[in-house]
């Protein structure tokens, strides 16, 4: 059995067990790249290669190879049946942000990246290409629903929508808030804040946009959402007896 596979769907969820009842843990977005460690019922164990997250995905096709040259830069792009404009056109299918993709043929203002399957090439970057204004991709989330190990268009979590920067810009980043807070040194507190301070809570994470302001997917407000900085941070230790653990610079 070949160990390397690349996601084919828009989006493939990760399970912590071999079951859709399990819990999520996260999500394979179209293009990367995973390891199988095994198989379970109807589900392969993986290792992702991008953060090495391991869990369950439901047996399907993937693509085996897949040399890819472009990424998907806006939040979600429209997946056409034919390289025309129009909605008789339009799939059902979107490619989420971060998307990586291989060019196969391009038509007009189209590119075809499977048999049939076509997107604008002015949703797309030159995968080489980086991104350092993580405030714009962190707007693309803006009011996006708040799901737990999500990190698309249909939902995102407070630790993907950090990590998807750093993805983005192929630079590594790990999952979960436990992890993340480990990757570098950081304060515990601070008087002022600056833009692109990242703040830690014990099971929470928020990036400053500016000095007055950060951004955060916010379980209780079930949604990507701008906030005062210094308000949620008394409203957190309010609602859920937690304190700031770390700040970080992104």
């Amino acid at each position: 059995m070949q160990n390397s596979y690349f996601c084919k769907s828009s989006y493939l969820n990760v399970y912590e067990l071999a079951s859709k009842k399990s819990d999520l843990s996260t999500q394979l977005i179209y293009g990367e790249k995973f390891k199988v460690l095994g198989k379970k019922n109807k589900f392969f164990k993986i290792k992702t290669d991008f953060d090495n997250y391991i869990g369950f995905i439901k047996i399907e096709k993937f693509n085996k190879v897949l040399d890819k040259t472009h990424k998907v830069n806006i939040l979600k792009s429209n997946v056409y049946n034919k390289p025309k404009n129009g909605k008789k056109f339009l799939s059902k299918n979107y490619l989420p942000f971060s998307s990586e993709i291989q060019i196969l043929k391009k038509r007009n203002d189209f590119v075809m990246f499977e048999k049939n399957k076509w997107i604008k090439l002015n949703d797309l970057q030159i995968i080489s290409k980086q991104d350092f204004n993580f405030t714009k991709i962190f707007k693309l989330f803006l009011n996006i629903k708040y799901k737990w190990g999500g990190k698309t268009f249909n939902g995102i979590d407070c630790s993907a929508l950090l990590q998807i920067f750093y993805k983005y810009n192929h630079k590594f980043f790990p999952r979960d808030t436990k992890d993340q807070v480990k990757i570098r040194k950081g304060v515990k507190n601070k008087k002022k804040f600056k833009k692109g301070d990242i703040i830690f809570w014990k099971g929470h994470v928020a990036i400053c946009l500016n000095s007055k302001e950060l951004i955060h997917a916010y379980g209780p407000k079930k949604k990507v959402i701008k906030m005062p900085i210094i308000k949620t941070i008394k409203l957190i230790e309010k609602t859920a007896n937690l304190k700031v653990i770390k700040i970080i610079s992104i």
